[in-house]
């Protein structure tokens, strides 16, 4: 069976505690957390806050949802794997399985030497590492992101494919097939127009503020998902900063969900 997570960027301004109560209300079995910053202040502080931790974990008792994931660890040139360990305790903390990686380095000994580092301090809470790839980095496709994969050689490393910037990157359907399927832990799925932005700064408004739901875009997500495990996990990831101006929180989560399930529906019978 399916199973669906909120993704915190779809509402990023909700509180731990109000994301799982907004998730459970509108039928999702898990969420995803960011507990370490993208941008400046957008991350929860759930490693060094208590009473944060306690709410969210009654919420998630209290609404029967938990956290498939939580981000986002930026692997720079700068980045200390240590100073990771208190969000990793924290993750680990909630029961969360995986961790959202992405490599921005382009030294390849030191990308390697700390993915592999990673994996090895994740190893140690049950947590896996997996790499997102992004259409407007050196890491930008299933094929660049695979040798990282190979070369840390850990049994926790993971791929998670963002449906947006797979198309976005020109990756092909038959790229996921070389993938052995134990590496896809979960995907995160959205829509959007076929035609993709032309500059960085539009791709990546895109990304953050701009998705759409899966059937409202031109994305071939049908051809994605029947190329990935069956029972692969869903997180959906669709912030649209102007439906947000029309739309409350709970409605836009519910819609995303009916939509995606819509989809999933078709692809596991064999109707699209």
């Amino acid at each position: 069976m399916t199973a669906f997570s909120l993704a915190q960027l779809t509402i990023l301004e909700a509180s731990p505690p109000e994301l799982i109560r907004i998730a459970a209300s509108a039928g999702y079995d898990f969420v995803g957390l960011r507990l370490l910053e993208v941008t400046g202040g957008d991350a929860w502080p759930l490693a060094t806050d208590p009473q944060l931790m306690r709410a969210t974990k009654a919420a998630m008792a209290a609404h029967n949802v938990g956290v498939l994931d939580v981000e986002l660890v930026r692997l720079q040139p700068d980045t200390k794997i240590a100073d990771l360990r208190p969000a990793i305790e924290a993750a680990a903390e909630l029961g969360a399985r995986h961790v959202l990686t992405q490599a921005h380095d382009s030294d390849w000994t030191r990308l390697v030497h700390n993915f592999g580092s990673l994996c090895d301090l994740l190893a140690g809470y049950g947590l896996t590492a997996d790499i997102e790839f992004l259409t407007w980095t050196q890491m930008r496709g299933v094929n660049e992101v695979m040798p990282l994969l190979r070369a840390a050689n850990r049994p926790n490393v993971g791929i998670t494919v963002d449906t947006l910037h797979f198309h976005r990157s020109g990756c092909r359907i038959e790229d996921l097939a070389a993938v052995p399927a134990d590496l896809f832990h979960f995907i995160q799925i959205c829509d959007a127009p076929a035609a993709a932005p032309t500059s960085i700064e539009g791709l990546i408004f895109a990304a953050r503020e701009d998705r759409l739901d899966p059937g409202a875009g031109e994305l071939d997500l049908a051809g994605v998902l029947r190329a990935l495990p069956e029972d692969i996990a869903i997180a959906i990831e669709i912030p649209n900063s102007r439906l947000a101006k029309r739309l409350g929180p709970e409605e836009r989560a519910r819609r995303a969900l009916q939509a995606t399930k819509i989809l999933v529906q078709r692809v596991r019978s064999g109707a699209d």
